[in-house]
């Protein structure tokens, strides 16, 4: 995509960003290498993908099974099976159904920091990019988790900008025990730690890691993430696995759709998550299907190749292949798409969304700009009655603790 290009940085940052650039596939002091063979399997079997190849009975025989191949899903991403999307997407909302019934799990995301120390040029956060910083106190945190608690959410996902020095693990830890307070599910979408760190985190109340790979075409990542600690790609596609050794009950998987070819992508992404559920068989498994948004001082950035119809297929997919894991469809999205993907694949759905710092309580002082332009700014309450009138069932917790 044009607008990725490295032209239009500033000329300065860019020439520090070259002459201090850092091997993007080389481990930093203090990062965790796991032995393991998740990558390799991953990048070998994206980059032999060939969704070219695959014709429309390859697609009807991927949908008379029960047990989908890695072939199959494959079928499933390609071009010849756009023409039968009807189809698919009627199989898909019977797996759905068979496996859900009709509940579909409500959240909200919290920011709690917009610090961030890497050089990632299509996200509204990157160290470069001019915007209002700030970091929630744990008074704050508890402001804001109360407010939304009081709207009758149960699950609630913290994120932070990718800054360690603004963020560190404790801090993410304490927004854990406030949050156990309120939530009886926490989710973390933060920079990636190593084990020891998941288990500190799982320790002080999360429960699952969402990790977005972005890309997983090695290459196209090191043109996007230019700088900080972000742009070490090895470390963050073992990101997940690491959190399950950590402890952590689930894990989330996604490709930032509209950055390079989203079906191999997608590919990627199912592919991978399919590795660690064979390794891990207790893990709970969860998709997010994100596309590309506009982002302040940016508001070109968008991923006009892949459209809802290939967003459809992507998720559509993603259930065939892996039935029984969660599909989440955010806010980046609008109403319309997202209420027809909750009728079809999707069983996990944010409400009373801001991507933005403090954006829930009105007196709290630590406000910080947004990560990206939401698409569906509809409140808990707007989200809950719609999913009544679909004959969908809001649930707010899929979790009891006993103590």
């Amino acid at each position: 995509m044009e607008h990725f290009n490295e032209s239009i940085l500033n000329d300065e940052i860019l020439a520090n960003l070259k002459k201090d650039r850092i091997d993007h596939m080389t481990y930093l002091p203090g990062m965790e290498v796991l032995e393991s063979d998740t990558m390799r399997k991953v990048l070998e079997a994206m980059e032999t993908y060939d969704y070219h190849h695959y014709t429309e009975s390859d697609i009807m025989r991927a949908l008379e099974k029960e047990v989908l191949s890695t072939e199959d899903f494959g079928a499933l991403l390609s071009p010849a099976a756009a023409p039968l999307l009807e189809q698919i997407a009627q199989k898909a909302q019977f797996e759905t159904r068979k496996h859900f019934g009709n509940n579909i799990y409500m959240f909200t995301p919290i920011y709690i920091s917009n610090y961030c120390a890497n050089y990632c040029i299509y996200c509204g956060f990157n160290c470069h990019n001019t915007i209002k910083r700030a970091k929630l106190t744990e008074q704050e945190i508890e402001k804001e988790m109360k407010t939304i608690s009081e709207t009758g959410l149960q699950e609630i996902l913290i994120l932070t900008g990718e800054s360690r020095a603004k963020s560190d693990v404790t801090y993410i830890g304490e927004a854990c025990k406030i949050a156990r307070k309120y939530f009886k599910v926490i989710g973390l979408e933060i920079y990636p730690l190593n084990a020891d760190e998941y288990a500190y985190l799982h320790k002080c109340g999360a429960d699952y890691v969402t990790v977005f790979q972005e890309t997983y075409n090695s290459d196209k990542y090191e043109t996007l993430h230019l700088g900080g600690q972000k742009r070490i790609f090895p470390y963050r596609i073992n990101a997940q696995e690491r959190a399950l050794k950590g402890g952590m009950r689930g894990v989330g998987f996604a490709a930032l759709l509209g950055l390079d070819d989203f079906r191999k992508d997608a590919f990627a992404t199912g592919y991978h998550a399919y590795i660690l559920q064979k390794k891990y068989p207790h893990a709970e498994i969860a998709f997010s299907c994100p596309r590309l948004r506009p982002i302040i001082n940016n508001d070109k950035i968008n991923a006009m190749d892949v459209h809802e119809r290939e967003l459809l297929q992507v998720v559509c997919a993603y259930r065939l292949f892996m039935p029984f894991s969660n599909i989440t469809i955010s806010t980046r999205e609008c109403a319309r798409v997202r209420d027809n993907m909750v009728n079809i694949a999707a069983t996990k759905i944010s409400a009373g969304v801001s991507t933005g710092i403090g954006e829930h309580v009105k007196d709290v002082e630590s406000k910080g700009d947004e990560q990206f332009e939401i698409s569906d700014g509809r409140s808990v309450e707007e989200v809950y009655n719609t999913l009544l009138k679909n004959n969908l069932q809001p649930v707010m917790s899929d979790s009891i603790y006993v103590s």
